[in-house]
């Protein structure tokens, strides 16, 4: 009997040797991700916590997804006000970081951005990024890898066709001709980000979100009579397409799937 108890015993201990580091790793543990609040102002010209807001709950649910948090960076123009300590958000600090961050989780990119649009770009303190500036970045950073870039922001469609390759994936608030609702100062988050907030649970991977939150924001503009419809747009690239589903996300604790 001594022998068939060693043999269970080495069963069991190739076993949990291979098994708990699978249990304890996820599809985005070795992702960079950046979450950007660019601005803190309403649309009234109020002060707004609506960006803030959702750049720190977005950035807890990317946890809750799976994203190290050793690897996820915050960004606000007011850094001081917040326990989360985010960076301050500028857009070479951005790069920086990013870089930094894609220097050592090397198998994907996220980016968050959430703030005012113009048709040039996304409001960013003081500055606009723009699309080619954003694209050279993301080129720099993070080439060659799946990416999956998200802009919360009035004309953000603007960001698709100079940010497509087959690589990524691209979902933005509003079409580049529309605006986007939801960024005033009572506001506790901006429409497109309460829609990304309340799907993600339920969502299996990003492309199942994407759609989601199309469905979402069209609904709460209809019921809140917000015209014209922002039509928030995606776009995946033909290379990331069929990779999506293998970045599942997990089940939520409050019982989507």
């Amino acid at each position: 009997m001594a022998w068939r108890a060693g043999i269970v015993s080495v069963l069991f201990a190739f076993l949990s040797a291979f098994a708990a580091p699978a249990l304890a790793e996820t599809p985005f543990e070795d992702w960079a991700a950046i979450v950007v609040a660019g601005d803190f102002h309403g649309s009234g010209g109020g002060p707004t916590e609506a960006f803030d807001n959702a750049r720190r709950d977005v950035a807890r649910e990317l946890q809750r997804l799976g994203f190290s948090s050793e690897n996820t960076r915050q960004f606000s123009v007011r850094p001081f006000r917040y326990k989360e300590q985010p960076l301050k958000s500028e857009p070479r600090a951005i790069y920086e970081t990013l870089s930094g961050l894609a220097g050592k989780a090397r198998s994907g990119c996220l980016l968050y951005f959430t703030s005012h649009g113009l048709p040039q770009g996304v409001v960013i303190d003081d500055a606009i990024l723009t699309p080619g500036i954003l694209g050279r970045i993301i080129d720099t950073a993070c080439p060659g890898r799946p990416t999956i870039v998200i802009m919360s922001a009035c004309y953000s469609g603007v960001f698709v066709r100079p940010l497509a390759q087959a690589n990524r994936m691209i979902l933005t608030a509003a079409r580049p001709d529309r605006t986007s609702f939801g960024c005033g100062e009572d506001n506790v988050y901006p429409f497109f980000d309460d829609c990304v907030l309340k799907s993600s649970p339920s969502a299996r991977d990003f492309a199942t979100l994407a759609g989601a939150v199309k469905t979402c924001v069209a609904l709460r503009e209809k019921a809140e009579g917000m015209s014209p419809p922002s039509e928030p747009q995606v776009w995946i690239g033909g290379e990331l397409r069929p990779m999506l589903p293998l970045y599942a996300f997990p089940r939520s604790p409050r019982g989507g799937g």
